[in-house]
């Protein structure tokens, strides 16, 4: 690339403070060096303004470079506390290796004993701690902030709260908590604005904290006790719950919000909510949430983009997720992946393609979740050696790392494909360590395919990567029943029962009018369980009419047929189904959640009653979406 060359100016003499203009306008870090030297040839590099100005902008611009800057502090003669500050701030804003530069760089400041540090040096200091984890090293800059007299500073005792809940000194942090907020019961007394502003600051702090660490329960028992809260409250616990795998509860209390009305959601709220709304699948409520930002004028940036494409797609809607996608003023590799992603999640591979190559025609490098969600869509679609070309062209010609996903992908491709034998030694060869995902793909594969040497070995090395996760042994189980070796699948039931693993029941959402009804395998404790059942009994009937017999080699258990005839009859999905046909008008479609892979006999169902009721029917199992539609489905039956 050419970059404009600066000249210097030819004026006999510029004050320092007519030069900042110049550093301001610097717009990448080539422009400022090449300013810098010019300073340095003109003799106005050491000016104290000038050198600051330098440091702020390669410390803390967009295109900083902590390296650079620390060169830039290195040549000043005497750095004040803003500079101290600036560089210390440059390096713990960065990954564990830069944070301890940050705590070397203040120890260098304490020895040096020139400058004093002040209540914009302890919060950078604090961070690097909790970046690295330094408890001890945070106790001792405890010390020091008591010690220079900031005990009392909001934002200082803010990051020491943060600092000790991040180093996991829940013990420390609630003393220190307690003793700057008191009791929040009697918080109503407090009259003073800035005090209470102030507690509410310090239980953000602490709820954030706890969320982090994964203690969402004392993280919900603090935003519970809190008198006064702000959107950074709602958005912190929102967002708690929605990354810790509470979606219910994170709609449920965005709902409380709304209801509520102190307090108005704001752009980083939608952004929290929305992804919980997705696992969900409430398609309408995420409809509001859209509808709500644009009726309020929030700009819906990339950002927030992203996270309603990513909804939409999620929710069964890949179409509302491309008019997202096309109305954004501006993309950037998030929001492309989420277009993506959401094209591979609902096996279109061919638009998955085209838009790949849009991309990289816009001018935006594809990030390894980019290649991710292609090799997921040439899985879903058998691309077998399309996706090999992929897989090679990301490392042999844009040079990305393979990560452990990667790999998955392409056993998960492989193993769809019956290339069990090369998926299994893609595992061996690769140069990472597997997880249990990757030989979950494989042993996904081999009861598929029926292969039971190599299912074996898969479960195998699965019992001991994870040996109390139920899905090893299930899948195990299952593989040795569907080849008919009951005594095999006697032991590892014996196995789970003498571990006490249990297997995860299917479970089933479907959002009707905004609210969300969850059904489990022979579940009959919904309000409408007898109409339920009635419309199940119903649907059998009318799917042996048009000559529907029910696949029971899909009940892996030593029963009679009749037994396994009423369990298929039961599966949560189909449960939910005859909850949407008597919840909704003739010809609504109906979408349904389900958190494990749809069996056979419920696929073939599905297609049936969509031609039977004249239903489009949307189903997104753990693995993709389904779109059934006048008897057929859009996997093609390859899933």
């Amino acid at each position: 690339m050419n970059y404009p060359i600066l000249k210097p100016q030819t004026t006999p003499y510029q004050h320092p403070q007519n030069l900042i203009p110049q550093i301001k306008n610097c717009k990448t870090i080539q422009e400022l060096k090449q300013l810098h030297a010019i300073f340095i040839k003109t003799n106005k590099a050491h000016d104290p303004t000038v050198s600051t100005e330098l440091l702020k902008l390669t410390a803390t611009s967009n295109f900083r470079d902590p390296i650079y800057a620390l060169s830039l502090f290195g040549q000043m003669p005497q750095p004040n506390c803003f500079a101290w500050n600036t560089i210390i701030r440059a390096f713990s804003d960065s990954s564990s290796s830069n944070a301890n530069n940050a705590l070397l760089i203040f120890c260098q400041m304490m020895f040096d004993g020139v400058v004093e540090p002040n209540s914009f040096t302890f919060p950078s200091v604090l961070k690097a701690c909790s970046v690295v984890a330094g408890l001890e090293e945070g106790k001792q800059v405890h010390g020091l902030v008591v010690k220079f007299g900031f005990v009392d500073d909001e934002f200082v005792v803010s990051n020491l709260l943060r600092m000790y809940v991040l180093c996991g000194s829940i013990e420390d942090a609630s003393v220190l908590f307690h003793k700057n907020v008191g009791d929040l019961s009697s918080e109503i007394r407090v009259r003073d604005k800035r005090r209470q502003e102030g507690n509410v600051v310090f239980c953000n702090v602490m709820i954030d904290g706890y969320v982090r660490i994964g203690k969402i329960d004392a993280a919900r028992e603090l935003f519970d006790e809190m008198q006064q809260k702000s959107v950074v409250s709602w958005n912190a616990m929102i967002s708690g719950y929605a990354q810790n795998g509470f979606f219910k509860e994170a709609v449920d209390l965005f709902h409380r919000m709304m209801e509520m009305g102190d307090v108005s959601p704001n752009r980083v709220t939608l952004v929290s909510v929305l992804p919980a709304i997705s696992r969900l699948g409430a398609l309408e409520l995420g409809k509001w949430v859209h509808l709500y930002a644009e009726r309020k004028g929030v700009r819906i940036d990339e950002v927030l983009g992203s996270a309603l494409i990513d909804m939409y797609a999620k929710c069964g809607n890949i179409e509302k997720a491309i008019q997202v996608f096309k109305k954004l003023s501006k993309t950037n590799v998030i929001a492309w992946n989420a277009m993506i992603g959401g094209l591979a999640m609902h096996g279109k591979a061919k638009d998955v393609l085209d838009c790949f190559s849009r991309m990289e025609r816009s001018g935006i490098s594809p990030s390894d979740v980019t290649y991710i969600a292609i090799l997921s869509a040439c899985s879903h679609a058998g691309l077998v050696e399309k996706g090999r070309s992929i897989f090679n062209d990301m490392v042999n010609r844009v040079g990305l790392e393979p990560r452990i996903e990667h790999y998955g992908c392409m056993v998960d491709l492989l193993g769809r494909a019956g290339y069990l034998e090369e998926a299994e030694e893609l595992i061996t060869n690769m140069p990472i360590k597997s997880d249990d995902v990757i030989w979950k793909a494989l042993l996904g594969a081999c009861k598929l395919h029926k292969n039971v040497e190599i299912g074996r070995r898969a479960a195998e090395v699965l019992m001991k990567l994870a040996p109390h996760d139920s899905g090893a042994y299930v899948a195990l189980s299952n593989l040795y029943a569907s080849s008919g070796n009951w005594d095999g699948v006697a032991e590892v039931r014996m196995m789970m029962k003498e571990l006490d693993i249990r297997k995860d029941p299917g479970c089933s959402w479907i959002e009707i009018d905004g609210v969300i009804h969850e059904f489990l395998v022979e579940d009959d404790s919904h309000p409408r369980a007898k109409e339920i059942h009635s419309t199940l009994k119903e649907i059998s009937n009318k799917l042996s009419l048009v000559g529907h017999i029910q696949d029971t080699t899909q009940v892996l258990l030593k029963i009679d047929e009749e037994h396994k005839e009423s369990l298929l009859h039961y599966h949560s999905e189909k449960i939910a189904v005859a909850f949407g046909l008597i919840s909704t008008s003739p010809k609504t479609p109906l979408q349904i959640v389900k958190n494990l892979r749809i069996c056979e006999d419920c696929h073939s169902s599905m297609k049936l009653i969509s031609k039977v009721y004249q239903r489009r029917i949307i189903i997104r199992d753990r693995k993709r979406f389904h779109h059934f539609e006048n008897g057929s489905c859009s996997c093609m039956d390859y899933w």
